[in-house]
């Protein structure tokens, strides 16, 4: 079975679940981050940085970047599958887009916890 091996969830129900759940995560931190801009209208840096120091705040800025992974990586493999017929082309795209989300996550990380 092809699909096993290279998705990312067991099956497609799981692909499935975690694309509406990480939807679900990524829409409630663009609404918090939105409602925050729009009630500090004139933010200041020290403001913007008292939030981000946050642990909480931290929190759920990695829980939305792992989950923009994650929401990626399954739409992504979905769209490869569907539409690159070659099998050595499809793994080169889909180890590429590996590459570039662990990259993004591993950088969203160090730019949170200032590592």
């Amino acid at each position: 079975m092809v699909a096993s091996v290279t998705s990312f969830g067991r099956n497609g129900l799981y692909d499935w679940l975690m694309q509406r759940v990480t939807a679900v995560v990524l829409a409630v931190y663009v609404v918090f981050m939105l409602g925050y801009l729009v009630m500090n209208p004139d933010l200041s840096y020290e403001q913007w940085s008292a939030l981000f120091d946050s642990t909480c705040m931290r929190i759920f800025s990695l829980l939305a970047v792992l989950s923009l992974g994650a929401h990626a990586w399954v739409g992504l493999w979905t769209v490869s599958t569907d539409y690159i017929k070659g099998t050595g082309l499809r793994f080169i795209f889909q180890a590429v887009c590996g590459l570039v989300m662990f990259v993004y996550i591993v950088w969203g990380i160090q730019i949170l916890w200032g590592l």
